[in-house]
């Protein structure tokens, strides 16, 4: 069994900066590709970044310039630092880990329960 638990969010100005940390923990052989995606209220969930294994970062648009992930192979875990942070980042950030079991062949992803992260103007 494989768990992923976020933590970090709450309320944040405008214009300030946070970091949600996700942490991964179980039974499994290696991690492969990490992600942060949010869903904001009645909206689509979306992709925020994702860093692969080797450390290869990918952005969406709208973050770019504000936002860094990273991850801590050693110790299973992510995290994600937003700086200048606006009302429209107001959304639940999930944390995904796709994870290779033991004795397993195929990649599974796996989702946090979210962290809620409301920005106020």
């Amino acid at each position: 069994q494989v768990q992923l638990v976020e933590s970090g969010g709450g309320l944040v100005q405008s214009g300030g900066s946070l970091k949600l940390s996700c942490a991964v923990s179980g039974n499994f052989r290696r991690i492969a590709n990490m992600g942060w995606y949010r869903q904001a209220p009645g909206k689509q969930r979306e992709l925020v970044a994702t860093i692969t294994s080797s450390g290869i970062t990918n952005y969406a648009d709208s973050v770019k310039g504000r936002v860094t992930i990273s991850r801590d192979n050693a110790k299973n875990t992510m995290s994600l630092q937003v700086n200048t942070v606006k009302p429209e980042d107001t959304a639940v950030y999930y944390c995904n880990a796709n994870v290779e079991p033991v004795g397993g062949v195929w990649i599974i992803a796996y989702w946090g329960q979210g962290t809620q992260v409301t920005v106020s103007s």
